[in-house]
């Protein structure tokens, strides 16, 4: 069974976190990734398809869309370089559907965790994400069920993402409910449903939380502004080397934040592409990592967002690299020409 403590993981994000930023994450040191969350009811309706031109195993809706190619893609790990480390996040509202979905999926991935604490519309829609924190009994009685149903018979781990409650306890009378439902891990993202990114976590009382999981024998993971590997290393210097640490923004911006010597952005774009394009993903979603990747001051970034295919793109980094080596052949060549003029000689004092 998968082991969370201690681990640097990669967040489960919408858009962003599909198969070639996992790979990456992984790739440069990331212990395990989290899929985007997927609702429960879409993934039972999709066809498992064993990819054997890929080695990915995909899960495609049913029916043809507008679109060439896969865009009816619901999901898609590769057995190989995600075995161990990929645990699937789904949105849920009902215990018996949730059970359901999960065994579609379980022989597949490693962890299934449950989303309480998306607070967009799109998660909280039908009591699902942030939402199920004003429902407990509910969230308790999926997460039993998937323990029992699922987790137990297939010796995988269920969690559970929540966030902060507007009251401190609140928040530790939820955990405590929580940790005695069988889970063997809880992330906590340490931010309440009302407050966005750019604010800062609040972490005074984490140090309760945490208390609470390892008393129950649950692993404990923080969410929330975490920055890189560094930072990690100081998150665990604060709340304990068994302490687990979940990257999502910066992670976005560059998946080898997991690494204590991170990829500059050109190199971690080049490198994501060749991902991209390897495992066949869709260009609209790989294009959109690379608005996220690509920092919007550069140059690049206004000619990246006209590609329409990966030749463009390609072509985009042939130029890149061009205008690279230019720039070290004319700091080569200043360089040469300033060490061939003679050095002002030195007044020497007396």
């Amino acid at each position: 069974m998968v082991d969370y403590r201690g681990k640097l993981v990669l967040a489960p994000m919408v858009r962003a976190g599909e198969l070639p930023t996992r790979l990456l994450a992984l790739r440069y040191g990331a212990d395990l990734v989290w899929s985007p969350e997927i609702i429960d009811k879409k993934i039972i309706t999709c066809e498992r398809i064993v990819n054997s031109k890929l080695g990915t195993v995909d899960y495609l809706s049913p029916g043809h869309t507008k679109i060439p190619g896969i865009t009816n893609l619901v999901f898609r790990t590769h057995p190989k370089l995600e075995h161990s480390k990929l645990i699937f996040q789904m949105g849920t509202a009902n215990p018996d559907i949730a059970v359901e979905a999960a065994n579609k999926v379980i022989d597949d991935v490693s962890g299934i965790d449950i989303n309480a604490g998306c607070p967009k519309h799109f998660s909280i829609h039908s009591g699902m994400g942030a939402a199920l924190l004003k429902t407990p009994d509910l969230l308790c009685s999926i997460l039993t069920s998937l323990v029992e149903k699922v987790g137990k018979p297939k010796g995988k781990p269920i969690s559970v993402k929540i966030r902060l409650m507007p009251e401190q306890d609140k928040t530790l009378e939820l955990v405590e409910r929580l940790v005695q439902t069988g889970i063997t891990n809880l992330t906590l993202h340490c931010r309440t449903q009302q407050m966005r990114n750019r604010e800062a976590p609040i972490r005074y009382y984490v140090d309760k939380v945490k208390s609470i999981c390892d008393k129950a024998g649950v692993s404990f993971i923080i969410n929330g502004a975490l920055l890189d590997r560094k930072d990690f290393i100081k998150l665990q210097q604060e709340f304990g080397k068994d302490c687990g640490g979940m990257i999502a923004e910066k992670a976005e911006q560059n998946p080898t934040v997991f690494n204590e010597s991170p990829l500059d952005w050109k190199s971690a774009v080049k490198e994501y592409i060749e991902l991209a394009q390897e495992m066949d993903n869709f260009f609209g979603n790989s294009k959109y990592m690379l608005t996220r990747m690509v920092p919007g001051k550069e140059s690049w970034y206004q000619v990246m967002i006209k590609a329409k295919t990966y030749d463009d793109i390609r072509e985009m980094l042939k130029l890149l690299d061009s205008k690279s080596e230019q720039g070290k052949k004319h700091k080569i060549d200043d360089e040469e020409e300033n060490s061939a003029i003679p050095p002002k000689r030195q007044q020497i004092s007396t």
